[in-house]
C-alpha cells in the first residue's frame, strides 16, 4: 500500500520532522536522522491508482480517510504520520520544500502575543486563550520564473518657469520617449490550494526563498500536506497579474525626470520560463470567539500572522473620541497662541 511511515531503527516508535532541528526525530528516544542523507522511498517505488483507493495506517491498521487534495495527515486513531505516497509521484511530485522553522508551541506563544497588539480587538480576543485548534500544513504554491520584454513609447513634456525682470515664463519642451526593457522575475508565489484563502496567502509573503530544499518525503512527517488544485497553466494569469504593478513601477522610473509622461503604445511580452511545484509551511489556526470561528494564518519559517480579528466597537469609538478631543485641544492651543478667543 502506498503508506510512508517512519520508524525509529532504536525503538520503533514513529518519526517526525523536528522544526528546531531540522531532523527526523523520535520523541519517545531521541533518535535524530538527518534527512538529506535519507533515500526518499518515492524513488524507489511507483504506486498504481487501483492501490490508492484505500489506505491503512501501518502502526494501529485503521482505514485513514482523507479528502483527494490530502498527500500528509495523521491517522486519527493512532496518532501516527503518514505521507500517501501515491500522491507525490509523477506530475504530483513536488520539486521544493521550505520545512518549518517554528515549532507548534512556538506558533501558539506566537500567535498569543500578536493578538495582544490588537489595540482594537476586544478585550477577551486579546486574551488569546480560545484557540480551538492550530494545524502545521504545506500549502501547494507554484515558483513562477517570468521573462518580460517590453517597448514603451509616450509623450512627454518639461516644464521650466522662471522669472526675468517683471516678466514671469514658463517654457514647456515636448519629447518623444522611447524605452526597450527587459525585465526577469523569479520564484514568483501563488498558491495552488482551491481551499486556501488567496489574499490570507499573498499576505503571509515574503518566504525565505534561501530555505528551499530539494523535496524528500519526511520534511512532512507530523503535518498535513496538500497537492495542488490548479497546475502552472492554470494560474499563470494571476502570475501575471501579480506583476504586473511591478513592471508598471519599473516603467514610472525609466521615465522620470519629466513633467507630465502620456503612454502612446505599451507593449508587455511574457514569457513562461519555469514553474516550480513547492510545498511552503503555514500554521493555519481557529480561533473561536463570541460564538463565530475566525481563522488566521502564520508564516511557518518567519512567524509573520495575517487574518483579520474581530474589532471592538466601544474601542474605535475611544479612539475617534481621543482623536477628535485632541483635535480640539490643538485647535483651542492655536486660538490662543495667536490671541484669538474660542468658545
Amino acid at each position: 500500500m502506498p503508506i510512508l511511515e517512519y520508524k525509529c531503527a532504536n525503538c520503533g516508535s514513529g518519526m517526525v520532522f523536528d522544526s528546531t532541528t531540522g531532523m527526523l526525530t523520535c520523541h519517545s528516544c531521541g533518535k535524530k536522522d538527518n534527512i538529506e542523507q535519507i533515500t526518499d522511498p518515492l524513488t524507489r517505488n511507483a504506486f498504481s491508482a487501483d492501490e490508492a483507493m484505500e489506505y491503512h495506517c501501518k502502526s494501529c491498521g485503521a482505514v485513514i480517510m482523507t479528502e483527494a487534495e490530502t498527500t500528509a495527515t495523521v491517522c486519527s486513531f493512532c496518532s501516527a504520520a503518514v505521507v500517501l505516497g501515491d500522491r507525490l509521484t509523477g506530475r504530483l511530485a513536488p520539486a521544493k520544500v521550505i520545512p518549518f522553522a517554528i515549532s507548534k508551541e512556538e506558533a501558539k506563544k506566537a500567535f498569543k502575543k500578536w493578538c495582544r497588539n490588537g489595540r482594537l480587538t476586544p478585550a477577551g480576543f486579546m486574551s488569546a486563550d480560545r484557540i480551538k485548534g492550530i494545524t502545521g500544513m504545506y500549502v501547494p504554491f507554484w515558483l513562477y520564473e517570468m521573462h518580460n520584454k517590453i517597448e514603451v513609447h509616450s509623450q512627454a513634456t518639461k516644464v521650466r518657469m522662471y522669472t526675468r525682470g517683471d516678466y514671469h515664463y514658463t517654457e514647456t519642451q515636448h519629447f518623444d520617449v522611447y524605452r526597450k526593457i527587459r525585465l526577469n522575475y523569479s520564484r514568483v508565489p501563488i498558491d495552488a490550494s482551491e481551499k486556501m484563502n488567496d489574499a490570507l496567502m499573498d499576505k503571509l509573503e515574503p518566504f525565505p526563498y534561501d530555505q528551499l530544499k530539494s523535496f524528500k518525503t519526511p520534511y512532512l512527517a507530523g503535518y498535513i500536506a496538500e497537492k495542488y488544485s490548479y497546475d502552472d497553466k492554470e494560474l499563470f494569469p494571476r502570475a501575471k497579474g501579480k506583476i504586473s504593478q511591478y513592471i508598471d513601477a519599473y516603467i514610472q522610473s525609466a521615465m522620470a525626470g519629466y513633467t507630465t509622461v502620456n503612454y502612446t503604445n505599451k507593449q508587455i511580452d511574457t514569457k513562461l520560463v519555469q514553474a516550480d511545484y513547492a510545498l511552503l509551511p503555514v500554521w493555519v489556526v481557529h480561533y473561536d470567539y463570541n460564538r463565530l470561528e475566525h481563522t488566521f494564518a502564520m508564516n511557518g519559517q518567519t512567524g509573520k500572522v495575517v487574518g483579520k480579528p474581530p474589532i471592538s466597537k466601544a474601542k474605535v469609538a475611544a479612539w475617534f473620541g481621543g482623536i477628535s478631543a485632541a483635535s480640539l485641544l490643538s485647535l483651542k492651543l492655536l486660538s490662543l497662541a495667536m490671541g484669538g478667543g474660542f468658545l
